[in-house]
């Protein structure tokens, strides 16, 4: 079996998997060698949700930040 040969056969298993890609991405730009933009930045129009945390949780998550860094401090001294 030759080189040319062997590159032949590459060249058409990465072409029908490309087309496996496409088919299950449903992205027409897939195998083409860049992502589909929806803007000129390429972030999406969209803006995901933030989220948002409770004051429970923040308050728990200060102390123990607080004691972490006391505990450095004790250490320290």
């Amino acid at each position: 079996m030759g080189i040319k040969t062997i590159v032949a056969e590459i060249d058409a298993e990465i072409s029908r998997l490309q087309q496996v890609k496409t088919l299950l991405t449903g992205n027409s730009a897939a195998g083409k060698g860049h992502a589909k933009r929806t803007s000129g930045a390429g972030l999406s129009a969209i803006p995901a949700p933030r989220r948002t945390m409770s004051a429970e949780v923040r308050a728990k998550i200060a102390a123990a930040q607080k004691a972490r860094w006391a505990k450095v401090r004790k250490s320290a001294k």
